[in-house]
């Protein structure tokens, strides 16, 4: 059992070298992305901004009406 635990130790790198390599890949995955064209940025900038106003609105009106509805049970 000792001999399995000297050779798994041999094998597994050290904390500096898991470190450097997460970092390495995570530069290589860096490298991968792609930075949208202006017309494609604002496209995605004017649906986001159409989405948040919807969920602004949805959550106004859930806030009206179940004050309105509070209001009424309550008196």
């Amino acid at each position: 059992m000792a001999k399995t635990r000297e050779s798994d130790k041999a094998v597994r790198p050290n904390v500096f070298m898991r470190i450097g390599l997460f970092i390495k890949q995570i530069i290589d995955e860096l490298r991968k992305v792609v930075s949208p064209s202006g017309k494609e940025l604002l496209g995605w900038s004017f649906a986001v901004f159409v989405f948040v106003l919807i969920l602004m609105a949805l959550v106004t009106g859930m806030d009206f009406g179940l004050g309105k509805l509070t209001l009424w049970i309550f008196g």
